[in-house]
């Protein structure tokens, strides 16, 4: 007997991303879940003024996450924060992949031969997700909590991996991106941003020199996996004050060491 199709279960729509295809409340009510993870803390008053609903509104939908265990109120502050059922919804996507677990030891070897916090990102959505972090043992540190996210143009993982895109790829970023002003340092224009990938390109790391922060400097390097392709990018970050202009050249040796270590792990071999 011929095997069976596998349903798949989705509709003839499922390509369709309009509005008329989604379901509101349920957009609402992921929309106070990103705003709560956004937060250090916040009040049913000020997700209400965040969102610009109702606070009956809102509070139906906290609640209805608080019976979920996916957020949960202080009690003494009257403050949200999110909550461990989301967490391990949220831990489900690292487990879509080895790449975390196989980068987390080069991650400590690199801190501890830089003495600066090491950074590991992918790109999602035109943005620079940070999926792990070894934290230096310096009282200044950078820090980017797992889930954070920066601009691609603005962060050094994200240079790392437009500049290994397509041209085609890297023409849709910088024509589709408002290329916003963070610092004196940010490259805002377009052939700069270009000129700044090609070089990127040939020497195999990106500098991000206080681009996003002021007195803050990264060194990124991209991971490629089996088959060629940028699936991540791995970094140092840390103040200006110790990542001196004379540490880069010595450092980014260090990242793109380590950065062959891991795509190797993951199968590549160019």
């Amino acid at each position: 007997m011929e095997q069976q199709k596998r349903l798949r279960g989705r509709p003839k729509s499922f390509a369709d991303k309009s509005k008329e295809t989604r379901i509101q409340s349920l957009d609402r009510a992921l929309d106070v879940l990103a705003c709560v993870a956004k937060g250090s803390g916040l009040t049913l008053t000020e997700i209400a003024g965040e969102l610009g609903q109702s606070p009956a509104t809102i509070y139906r939908i906290l609640t209805t996450f608080a019976a979920r265990d996916a957020l949960e109120m202080d009690p003494a502050s009257q403050e949200w924060f999110i909550g461990p059922q989301s967490y391990r919804i949220g831990s489900a996507f690292l487990r879509r992949t080895g790449l975390i677990e196989r980068a987390r030891p080069i991650m400590r070897t690199l801190m501890a031969e830089t003495g600066e916090t090491a950074n590991l990102g992918v790109e999602s959505d035109g943005q620079v997700l940070f999926l792990s972090q070894v934290e230096t043992h310096e009282n200044i540190r950078a820090f980017f909590p797992p889930g954070a996210q920066s601009p691609m143009y603005a962060s050094g993982i994200g240079k790392a991996l437009l500049a290994h895109a397509d041209e085609a790829r890297i023409e849709r970023y910088i024509k589709r991106e408002k290329l916003v002003q963070f610092t004196e340092n940010t490259i805002c224009d377009q052939s700069k941003l270009r000129a700044e990938l090609m070089r990127i390109n040939e020497q195999g790391y990106a500098f991000d020199n206080e681009e996003k922060s002021a007195g803050m400097r990264c060194v990124a390097a991209p991971i490629f996996n089996s088959f060629g392709e940028t699936v991540a990018g791995i970094s140092i970050s840390g103040p200006s004050a110790r990542l001196t202009l004379d540490r880069i050249s010595l450092v980014c040796q260090v990242v793109i060491e380590q950065a062959t270590e891991l795509s190797q792990s993951l199968g590549f071999d160019g």
